[in-house]
Order: structure tokens, then C-alpha cells, then sequence
């Protein structure tokens, strides 16, 4: 079920004195998802976690990634390789049914402190330089969507094992930018499917998701700049550090520096 927003709940959601951090949180994440094509979860889910809580942060992040996500896609669909993003995405979209439970009925705290671990622990092991290696099959292509499923219905964060899995085929950057766009695309139009199934798009979640959106869709556009002025060597990292700083201050330990 959807819940619309009145004018009451637009002007709650301006006055609310978290709203200025909600803006700059999907500012930083769309300029790292427009420059790496991944990574806007890493740093958005668990900023926006601390602000608002967890069942604010999914929701509004998966909107924002449907219009930003398709956006992009129409200057990168060509170049995805939809014969690995389909049924990636397909199997991820089943497995969030499963993953939208725990963000239903985990406890807030232990969620975001689950998050941390998970992002932290994501990065470490894309930063080790471990990767899947070959090219794609359609087993295992299914299996990490499956994965990715379950984690991305509950915190919103799919990309890891489609990362390792992606990075270790020997695709170029332009590709693999272009098929995470793709599947984070198709993805997110199912999770808001799910998440309205599930009652979670609120009249506080699509009003703040308004202006979420377009924030976050006008910092894509300075990552992508940034992008084209980068060497290819250089875009990932810049998504290691940026998520691992996020993880760490989103941790509940900080909650007096973001709330």
C-alpha cells in the first residue's frame, strides 16, 4: 500500500532538523554513484541510517535510484551486457521478498550496526582484490543475484557480490559501469514494488523522497563529469574511501555527531 503526502507532511519533512543532512548524505552519494556507476548505497544507506532510521533510509534511497537510475541508463543500456543483468536482476527482485522481512522487523539499532559490519566488511573484500574469475555463467550469475536479493530488501545494499562477481570478468569500466546502472535500474523497480507490498512508502517517504531525488540526480551529473576527467585506475578507489568514512560515522556509537 502507498500512503500520499499532504501539504502538512511536505512542510514536517522541511521542518524537520534532519532535513539539511538528508539533502548533503544524497548529494555525496550521487556524485559517488554518477563517477563509479556502485556505491551510492555504501555511503547513503548508512548516513541515512543514522539520521532517520532504517526504514526512512531504504525506501527513500530505492525511489531516488528508479528515477536516477533510468536517467542514466538511457546514455549506458547499450553498452550493458543485459544477457548477465536480467537474470541477475530477476533473481535479486524473488530474494528481496525475503530481505524486506528483516528490514520489517529487525531492531533499528542492531540493524544499523549490522550495516556498518557489512559495508566495512564489503569493502575490505573489494579492496583485497579478490574476484570471481571468468566469464559469467548463468548459475552463478543467478546465485549472486540471489545474495544480492536478500541483502538489498533489507538495507539496500545488492552490490557487493555483483561487484566481486562483475570485476572479476574482465569487462572495462565503461561496461561495468554500464551494467551496474542497468541492474540497480531494473532492481529498484521491483524493490519499490516490494516495498509498497510491504507498506513501507509512507507519506514521510515519498514526500522527503522528492527532494532526495533530484538531489541526488543533479550530483550524479557532476560525478559522471568527474568520471570522463578520471583515469580508469582511479574511480574505485575513491569509492572504497568515501564508503568506508560512512560506515564508520554512521556507526550508533556517533549518534550525537549526526543527530
Amino acid at each position: 500500500m502507498i500512503d500520499l503526502p499532504t501539504a502538512a507532511t511536505f512542510s514536517a519533512v522541511i521542518a524537520d532538523p534532519r532535513f539539511i543532512a538528508g539533502l548533503a548524505i544524497a548529494a555525496l552519494a550521487g556524485i559517488v554513484r554518477g563517477f563509479t556507476g556502485f556505491g551510492s548505497a555504501l555511503i547513503y544507506i548508512p548516513l541515512m541510517s543514522a539520521v532517520y532510521g532504517p526504514l526512512i533510509a531504504a525506501p527513500t534511497f530505492v525511489i531516488a535510484d528508479v528515477v536516477t537510475g533510468l536517467a542514466f541508463l538511457s546514455t549506458t543500456w547499450r553498452k550493458a551486457h543485459w544477457d548477465e543483468v536480467l537474470p541477475m536482476a530477476a533473481a535479486a527482485i524473488i530474494a528481496a521478498q525475503f530481505g524486506t522481512l528483516v528490514l520489517q522487523w529487525a531492531h533499528p539499532t542492531t540493524l544499523r550496526w549490522a550495516l556498518s559490519v557489512l559495508v566495512l566488511s564489503a569493502v575490505a573484500l573489494l579492496a583485497s582484490g579478490w574476484r570471481y574469475h571468468g566469464k559469467p555463467k548463468l548459475i552463478v550469475t543467478i546465485a549472486v543475484g540471489l545474495l544480492a536479493g536478500i541483502l538489498g530488501g533489507a538495507v539496500q545494499i545488492s552490490g557487493p557480490p555483483i561487484i566481486v562477481y562483475w570485476f572479476g570478468s574482465g569487462h572495462g569500466a565503461d561496461i561495468l559501469r554500464a551494467n551496474f546502472f542497468a541492474y540497480f535500474s531494473v532492481f529498484s523497480m521491483g524493490s519499490v514494488v516490494t516495498y509498497a507490498l510491504h507498506g513501507l512508502l509512507t507519506a514521510t517517504v515519498l514526500a522527503l523522497s522528492l527532494f532526495i531525488t533530484p538531489t541526488t540526480l543533479a550530483m550524479m551529473a557532476v560525478g559522471t563529469k568527474l568520471f570522463h576527467l578520471a583515469k580508469e585506475g582511479n574511480y574505485r578507489p575513491v569509492g572504497y574511501i568515501v564508503a568506508i568514512l560512512s560506515a564508520i560515522a554512521s556507526m550508533p556509537l556517533f549518534d550525537g555527531l549526526l543527530r
